[in-house]
């Protein structure tokens, strides 16, 4: 049954991916519906994949095959066998085919597998498979392709082939035909345009089954009919390279199909009832997805397997003819089969034989096929319409995989990730779905001659080097991910998968995060003679009464008089005690000159810091915020060179100290720079950035933290960064660089050792163009243990590798691949929630138990969607990865704050949304707020978390702090009168009495 990775509470999200309750419905959803096959049924498939909850159904599946699934990898003889020529085999239509044209390289060796048995043998056994699935050569057997012509040398090489196998435990799945015709065929009767191969097909397959079949259990026909049909007597682009006739194609299909039944009927009577075998057609196909939510797009989608896949697979599984619909559309050009061939060819398949990866049949030519629609990389829906399509049959996914460029060595992430993918569809289907899939193979054991692609791509789990004598095999990082999934069974759960249980500390922040707030900088209510209604039953704006004003009344400015602040002090209804918002350098000091602000703004964000704390929500403001959009700076920095000016520090340390001073006595915990550390910002503007934080953050700690008592620090982007393949050190060492240059870059000088990373340093060494600025003795001082906390924003997680393979996403400078692992959920950013737990450990191992506090962590999602599940499933899971960062690794973590407050600041990222003025509270919010309230995911039963009651703000108490003589004096002069006022009163009282 399948695992639960969260524990029963009311605290787990309608839907997140990890739990046993919503897989088990989906089972019993799927299991109910899987009715007994009817025309077209597949095409349900697209609507019951689009029901299923997002993303809880794409979140990794954590579980395990079935007892006795088969694990297999595969290789087809002209990729890998070689000696062409040798020991009597005749030449094949590959043979001929690659000698023609401007084809530039043959299979003439391949990979030399016909004298590396041992080394095949070797790699098969590291890995552990249950079956091995290879293809004999024709013409290796019989070098005419007949009988007649038989070759004991050639037949003697399987044999041995086999006999290891089993001596190894290993069961071999055979293919009798992988596109390898003997060539001697296509010159006498042109190959399989001829109906007479039919019963010559027969007959080799009757010498195989008596030769091999005792020790054969899974029996292929022939690979990919598809293939050879279309693009060897069609496009010409595999062999035998023909393609003048545009009918030929459905000839050579047909011809196609009755060879195998013809073959599948031999075995039936007179090789099952001893050697007790299965036998089947390898179909290969795509996937498909509608361009337009239109029931015509879907019977495109449909119409579009049909002539892949179902041209050969409704004969074989249903009715022994072809789709109506390639019938409809292609008529007098899709020959016909007599009710005697229909009977011969129906139900003449023991399993499904399904094919998918990277020979795409789309891939190999054109978008012709395809109707409109868009192709999809999608194995668990193929699955799925399969299953319905043809009446639930066993599946045996007989290859499957990806590739990676003919360069490419040992190192083959790409290709790792893929084939995680691709296993993982497949457990999804057979957990989840219902569907009966018995077996997977990893295309493929050894790189070899890729067809068409000849060498310009490498598909095997084994690295075969082509330049020496002996074909040295190396096992890929591939082929130890697919060891480890066999000795598995799956990906059974790790208790690192599992939810955890548990609360934050009772003083843990919980804060929402906005790059701004809105400014109300029009002209004050007090100054406007007009008058208003307030349209409190509508939108709540106020309404002008025309022909109606009043003498303007000259009175100081008071926070009632702007209206946005109690609209957005009002709608952190989330439950939050902390609010996080970015002030405008630029705006607050607009000619740079301390000396003159904008007073009217400055008194705006002291109502707003004030209105916060009435509303028991301390605010936490940035001081500056990097974008890349513009600089922020005040204009006379913006003209003179902007950050590299040596002045911009000094003249940030001043505004810093306006801030401290206007908001000091409202605000406990600033941010001077938020995330500085932008690739977009050069090294040497980063040098002055970190002096200006660290003279703001001296600023305040000497000359207002006594009197304040508040925190300072800055907050670093830090997206966590994964090696692709951990166990390589190759790939682990681009990871910590990355990091290096990415956090370390600021956060080193800072919270370490007062310098850049050491590793960061000697890396630009080398590279003769860069180098780093380097720290004088006094900014080492100053910079260094600038920090009371140390803050991060974390979104999402990336992995890195050495070997290079897209260009777009290969960084030159610090030689490293970025990627990403196909099997996350995508938002658009990678969500990946462990990402944030190995990042907040990452800040506690380097700088010795620092306080952390995440200040930003959120997902984009489209604005309309309120129902905003991905982000109800992303704050749910990145939040509990905090979790387990507090309670089981120790960080030293003081608060968390969800990016971001409102759509309308920022869009994509908000909490709530916002549709022609109204405000829209999303299902986010409410699930984050819920979390709030129970301090985290306390353990079902357990004691309700016992906190001390936090004291109510005072408001005008600051007076105290922020001038402890005025406050004084003021205090004990209220005191004064205070008692002046009940003498003179009891004195008159007493009087009144006498008389």
């Amino acid at each position: 049954s399948p695992r639960s990775l969260a524990p029963s509470s009311p605290l787990r999200p309608a839907m997140t991916g990890n739990t046993s309750g919503p897989v088990a419905l989906l089972t019993c959803l799927a299991l109910l519906s899987s009715a007994a096959a009817y025309p077209n049924a597949g095409l349900k498939t697209w609507a019951r994949f689009r029901r299923l909850p997002y993303p809880g159904d794409k979140a990794f599946l954590y579980d395990t095959f079935p007892k006795g699934f088969i694990w297999a990898v595969g290789t087809a003889a002209y990729q890998v066998e070689g000696a062409f020529e040798k020991d009597g085999k005749g030449l094949s239509i590959w043979d001929t085919f690659t000698r023609g044209g401007n084809r530039m390289t043959t299979g003439d060796v391949g990979s030399d597998s016909y004298h590396n048995i041992h080394t095949d043998l070797r790699a098969i056994e590291q890995l552990e498979v249950t079956h091995y699935r290879f293809s004999l050569s024709w013409s290796r057997i019989f070098p005419n392709g007949t009988r007649g012509s038989y070759n004991e040398i050639g037949t003697n090489y399987y044999r041995t082939l086999i006999k290891r196998l089993k001596e190894r435990h290993v069961e071999p799945v055979v293919t009798l035909y992988h596109w390898d015709l003997p060539d001697h065929l296509q010159q006498t009767l042109g190959g399989w345009s001829h109906p007479e191969l039919v019963g010559i097909f027969k007959d080799y397959a009757d010498f195989c089954f008596q030769t091999f079949g005792d020790d054969v259990k899974y029996w292929i026909t022939i690979d990919n009919p598809f293939v050879v049909a279309r693009h060897g007597y069609g496009t010409g682009v595999v062999a035998p390279g023909i393609k003048n006739d545009p009918d030929l194609p459905f000839r050579v299909g047909h011809n196609l199909l009755k060879a195998h039944a013809a073959a599948w009927h031999l075995y039936d009577r007179h090789y099952r009832p001893r050697q007790q075998g299965k036998l089947s057609m390898a179909l290969a196909s795509h996937w498909i997805k509608p361009s337009r939510t239109r029931l015509q797009n879907l019977h495109e989608c449909q119409c579009s397997l049909d002539h892949v896949l179902g041209w050969f697979a409704r004969p074989l599984f249903i009715d022994g003819d072809y789709p109506p619909c390639m019938k409809e559309r292609l008529g007098s050009r899709l020959p016909s089969f007599t009710p005697e061939e229909r009977e011969q060819v129906r139900g003449t398949a023991d399993f499904f034989a399904l094919s998918h990866g990277a020979a795409l049949s789309f891939q190999l030519i054109n978008d012709s096929l395809k109707f409109g629609q868009k192709e999809e990389l999608d194995l668990r829906m193929l699955l799925y319409w399969v299953n319905a399509e043809y009446n639930k049959p066993p599946i045996f996914v007989v290859q499957s995989g990806w590739y990676v460029l003919g360069n490419t060595k040992t190192e083959d992430p790409k290709n790792m990730y893929y084939l995680k993918r691709f296993i993982a569809e497949a457990l999804k289907s057979i957990v989840i779905d219902g569907v009966n899939v018995i077996g997977y193979t990893a295309w493929s054991l050894i790189d070899g001659f890729e067809w068409h692609r000849e060498y310009g791509i490498r598909r095997g789990l084994y690295y075969v080097d082509f330049n020496t004598l002996d074909m040295k095999r190396e096992p890929k990082t591939s082929a130890t991910f697919y060891r480890n999934v066999i000795r598995r069974n799956g990906f059974p759960e790790l208790p690192e998968n599992r939810p955890a249980q548990g609360v934050f500390p009772c003083d843990f922040a919980w804060g929402v995060s906005a790059n701004s707030i809105q400014v109300e900088t029009t002209p004050s209510l007090f100054a406007d003679p007009s008058i208003y209604l307030w349209n409190i039953s509508d939108n709540g704006e106020l309404m002008k009464l025309k022909g109606f004003s009043t003498p303007p009344v000259r009175r100081t400015t008071r926070c009632s008089d702007y209206a946005t602040i109690r609209q957005q002090v009002a709608s952190p209804t989330i439950g939050v005690n902390h609010f996080h918002f970015s002030l405008n350098w630029s705006a607050v000091v607009p000619t740079g000159d301390v000396a003159h602000p904008n007073t009217t703004l400055l008194g705006y964000y002291r109502c707003f810091t004030r209105r916060l704390l009435l509303a028991n929500v301390t605010p936490v403001v940035t001081l500056w915020h990097h974008t890349r959009l513009r600089s922020s700076l005040p204009a006379p920095l913006e003209t003179a060179n902007r950050w590299l000016n040596r002045e911009t520090p000094e003249a940030f340390a001043d505004y810093a100290r306006l801030c401290y001073r206007e908001l000091g006595a409202h605000v406990k915990m600033w941010i001077t720079l938020n995330e500085p550390n932008d690739e977009t910002v050069s090294y040497q503007e980063g040098h002055q950035m970190l002096r200006a934080h660290a003279l703001a953050w001296r600023a305040y700690d000497r000359e207002f933290r006594h009197a304040q008592g508040g925190k300072v620090s800055l907050a670093l982007h830090m997206d966590w960064v994964e090696p692709a393949f951990s166990l390589s050190r190759e790939d682990v060492e681009p990871a910590k660089r990355v990091l290096d240059f990415r956090v370390g870059w600021f956060a080193e000088p800072i919270f370490g050792s007062g310098d850049y990373p050491l590793g960061m340093r000697s890396w630009l060494r080398q590279l003769s163009s860069l180098d780093l600025p380097v720290f004088n003795e006094e900014d080492r001082r100053l910079v260094k243990g600038s920090y009371d906390f140390f803050a991060i924003s974390h979104f999402s997680t990336e992995l890195v590798t050495h070997a290079m393979e897209d260009s777009y996403t290969y960084t030159a400078m610090l030689e490293v691949q970025h990627m990403i692992d196909t099997t996350w959920i995508m938002s658009p950013w990678p969500v990946v929630p462990w990402g944030l737990r190995k990042a907040l450990n990452w800040v506690s191992l380097h700088y010795c138990d620092v306080p952390v506090y995440v200040m930003a962590n959120g997902a984009q999602e489209d604005p309309a969607h309120f129902k905003d599940s991905l982000r109800v499933y992303y704050l749910y899971n990145y939040i509990n990865e905090a979790l387990k960062a507090y309670t089981l690794d120790g960080v030293n973590l003081k608060g968390y704050f969800a990016y971001a407050l409102s759509d309308q600041r920022d869009p994509g990222f908000g909490l709530y949304g916002h549709v022609h003025g109204e405000v829209i509270i999303k299902a986010s919010l409410s699930n984050y707020r819920n979390i709030i309230q129970h301090n985290g995911f306390p353990i079902q039963g357990a004691a309700p978390q016992q906190c001390p009651s936090m004291p109510q703000p005072c408001i005008g108490c600051h007076v105290l702090v922020k001038r402890p003589v005025l406050g004084f004096l003021t205090l004990v002069g209220s005191g004064v009168l205070i008692t002046l006022g009940l003498i003179i009163y009891y004195t008159a009282k007493r009087h009144k009495e006498s008389y």
